[in-house]
């Protein structure tokens, strides 16, 4: 009994149990995490979720501005608005699909040129993309007025090459005026939105190892099989980032529409925006805002599953 019970003398001693110190600071360790992130934490709340119940309860609220509103739990707000105002629900999704569209044709060789190609221009290509966040959001929607203007460059180029009868057949334009049209918006969305195109793809491509490409040489890959099978691939998780980040603030802009469009072409956030400030219907401002949120909501969920980016998923 005393073999079993007599500890050897090569055995380590046990270690002693931790003191009421010990143990305070290992709780104080666990929790330092939860302190770092209590300062956002309290943002959401206070800036993200406060408004979302507020905007849930006033969209459900009946009475005017005059009387006052008062929630009555009026849910059919929700089919009304809805009712009414889908054209400009599928006009905002269809012009900021497009606009994602032409942001990805034209961001995507740009990314690969300054990723791969630019060289000791890298930094300058990349101070380039973002030199338009200097300058106000609403003062390079205006600019683009002059530009789409009846007599600016882009008429007189698509007059001189003979376009318009194409444009005007795809009611893109109108006559010979491309400003107050679908194409005048859509122009104004990708330019506004295209750097947020170009960075996540510079950053997925930018990671990339150049020896793969080698080695995809080394096996007499062509240049476009080497991007079809490894480039692209690759860089779907900055596709997909550019993608949302592109086409999740256009399907709810209003400036573009409001300056470069028509009364046609008003998009969802437009109607929001004349419902709230000049209409002062603010229940069904809320429900428009809510069911913009669920449609975009629903449909990024279902891209981002479709894609298979595991960074994303």
């Amino acid at each position: 009994m005393n073999a079993l019970t007599t500890p050897r003398a090569d055995e380590p001693p046990a270690a002693a149990a931790p003191g009421p110190a010990a143990r305070a600071a290992v709780r104080r360790g666990k929790l330092v995490p939860y302190w770092l992130l209590l300062p956002g934490i309290l943002w959401l709340l206070l800036f993200f979720a406060a408004p979302l119940v507020y905007q849930a309860s006033t969209s459900v609220q009946t009475g005017s501005l005059e009387e006052g509103f008062s929630v009555t739990w009026h849910f059919a707000t929700y089919a009304d608005a809805l009712r009414e105002y889908w054209p400009q629900f599928l006009r905002s999704v269809g012009y900021a699909a497009t606009a994602t569209v032409l942001c990805l044709a034209l961001g995507y060789p740009l990314a690969y040129l300054i990723a791969f190609r630019a060289g000791r221009w890298r930094n300058l290509l990349m101070i380039l993309v973002i030199a338009p966040f200097f300058t106000s959001f609403l003062i390079r929607t205006l600019a683009w007025k002059t530009i789409l203007a009846d007599n600016g460059p882009v008429v007189s180029a698509l007059d001189s090459l003979h376009l318009f009868d194409v444009t005007s057949t795809l009611g893109i334009t109108e006559g010979h005026r491309v400003l107050a049209t679908p194409l005048a918006v859509v122009c104004g969305l990708t330019y506004n939105f295209l750097p947020f195109m170009i960075l996540p793809l510079y950053t997925s491509l930018e990671r990339i190892d150049p020896r793969l490409h080698e080695a995809a040489g080394d096996l007499y890959a062509r240049p476009l099989t080497t991007f079809r099978r490894v480039t692209f691939p690759l860089s779907l998780p900055g596709v997909v980032a550019g993608t949302l980040l592109t086409f999740i603030p256009a399907c709810g802009d209003y400036i573009n529409a409001e300056l470069l469009g028509s009364t046609d072409q008003k998009m969802i956030g437009n109607v929001i925006q004349s419902q709230f400030l000049r209409v002062l219907d603010y229940p069904t401002a809320a429900a428009l805002s809510f069911l913009l949120m669920a449609a975009i909501l629903a449909m990024v969920t279902v891209y981002i599953r479709r894609s298979g980016t595991e960074e994303l998923v």
